[in-house]
């Protein structure tokens, strides 16, 4: 019989916390409703004290996911967690994570405190949440250095004032996986978990985050913690689809978890397409790359028989290797099937927009890819109060770089003309005349999909305005329109 591994999402809030991928409520409803549709069996939908727009989304997500168990992460602190109570009011299942720090470099100079005190903090914070639900998951943040006895001892204390689960973070990264797994064996042989179980929470900062989950798993842990993608702060989370599929690809082990693979490419872009986090082409199970072959040797071999270089059939995680290939030719029918495999669903209005967009692209550029096509619906799903209502551009060598823009600013039409270093900014700064906002360029990265001259290419930005930072983004094979329309997009997210 195979053993129950329970899957624990926190990419909307772990995983949101990477700048640049906030989302809005809208947003986090729709990745909300796909985790269901993946089957995790816990979402950490936020941190509501942190904000008004954090409490929000977890109350709007309970409203509207139905089976799993929605959590609320909370400091070892009373109003915390009575707000995190309030948020989960309308949640089916309900579920407080409430902690504190435990490694002695926490303990001193997070909390200049003592081991004694955040014992005592850890079983009082335990015992409240337990006040307003029956689920409490405790933290015990950096176990991954702190030393195994005084963690134990943590651990027993939090089980015995009521704790369900029991998260064990390897909150820098620093863990090899022999030393994670040794840790959650020492917790399960010298621990009375009365009916608790133990979870993984790994950060790949040395690049050992799905190893050391594993590593927990089979020592004891029957919880992961991860996100869509692995995305989240630094160097990122545990990846939920790596886990999965090594568990489902080694059923020797005995261990199933309740995600529907088949959902994990669609979910995966999902994510990637609304919080503007590209995947890179090698990540393992949907990444561009991942089955795909350029060697001849292993063309040859899987093309004699998949299982040579495959051991995960693509069709397992949602891939369809005999997908329809796009062009210009292509009618919405083949774009609607295209998108739905790829988790997005437009009504025909927006569709129509997009398909128009589509065609302009597909005449410009012969290889259509998925990111190219999730590129245009990200342009497209936004409502914006600025838009564009053309741009015009004089540029090369010998000549002024003068740019002149109309822009469609709540109905009203303005127009206005600017001369720059490069095409680039002189239509930024004809931007700034029309806006008259003081606005500085923090950051600007242009990042190509594919390759080839005929390329779609993505550009972030960053703009300070009024001492707060807001990202844009866009795609466009037309570069300087890009960059353009992804300052705009950053400016939108400040205007009234």
């Amino acid at each position: 019989m195979m053993e129950r591994i329970y899957v624990f999402d926190t990419t909307l809030r772990d995983g949101e916390q990477v700048p640049g991928c906030q989302l809005n409520t809208i947003e986090k409803i729709e990745v909300a409703k796909k985790l269901e549709l993946l089957g995790v069996d816990v979402i950490e939908a936020g941190f509501p004290v942190s904000s008004p727009g954090d409490f929000n989304s977890i109350v709007e997500i309970s409203k509207a996911v139905t089976w799993p168990v929605i959590c609320a992460l909370t400091r070892a602190v009373e109003k915390d967690i009575e707000v995190a109570a309030e948020s989960l009011k309308y949640a089916k299942r309900k579920r407080i994570h409430t902690g504190i720090g435990t490694s002695d470099s926490h303990i001193k100079h997070k909390f200049n405190s003592n081991r004694e005190e955040i014992v005592e903090r850890a079983v009082k914070a335990v015992k409240y949440a337990r006040r307003f639900v029956d689920d409490v998951e405790f933290y015990a943040e950096d176990a991954g250095r702190t030393d195994n006895e005084y963690l134990a001892r943590v651990v027993q204390a939090v089980v015995n004032a009521g704790a369900t689960v029991i998260n064990i973070p390897d909150t820098t990264g620093y863990c090899f996986p022999h030393q994670y797994g040794a840790k959650i064996k020492y917790l399960v042989d010298h621990v009375d978990l009365k009916g608790a179980i133990l979870s993984t929470h790994c950060h790949q900062d040395l690049g050992m985050a799905t190893a050391n989950t594993l590593a927990g798993v089979l020592n004891g842990a029957r919880q992961v913690e991860v996100t869509v993608n692995g995305i989240g702060e630094r160097a990122g989370n545990t990846s939920l689809e790596e886990v999965v599929m090594a568990l489902k690809s080694h059923k020797e082990l005995g261990f199933e978890t309740n995600i529907n693979t088949t959902k994990i490419y669609s979910t995966s872009r999902l994510v990637s397409a609304l919080m503007n986090m590209p995947v890179q082409p090698n990540k393992a199970i949907v990444g561009r790359n991942a089955f795909a072959h350029s060697s001849g040797i292993h063309q040859d071999g899987v093309l004699k028989n998949t299982d040579t270089y495959e051991i995960i059939d693509p069709k397992e995680v949602g891939i369809d290797d005999n997908a329809i290939v796009l062009t210009a030719r292509s009618g919405r029918a083949a774009l609607k099937n295209r998108l739905s495999l790829l988790g997005v669903n437009l009504d025909n209005g927006k569709l129509d927009d997009v398909y128009q967009k589509f065609l302009a692209l597909a005449d410009r550029k012969k290889d259509i890819k998925d990111e190219d096509v999730l590129a245009l619906v990200g342009k497209e799903s936004r409502t914006s109060r600025i838009k564009i209502d053309y741009l015009q551009v004089t540029c090369g060598i010998g000549l002024r770089h003068v740019a002149s823009i109309g822009l469609n600013i709540a109905g009203e039409h303005f127009e206005a003309s600017a001369t720059g270093n490069g095409p680039v900014d002189a239509a930024i700064k004809a931007v700034k005349k029309v806006i008259s906002r003081e606005t500085v360029i923090q950051e600007f990265l242009i990042q190509a999909i594919n390759r080839g001259s005929d390329d779609v290419g993505k550009v972030h930005m960053q703009v300070a305005h009024n001492g707060m930072l807001y990202y844009g983004f866009s795609a466009n094979t037309d570069i300087v329109s890009a960059s353009v329309e992804a300052f705009i997009d950053a400016v939108n997210k400040f205007v009234e």
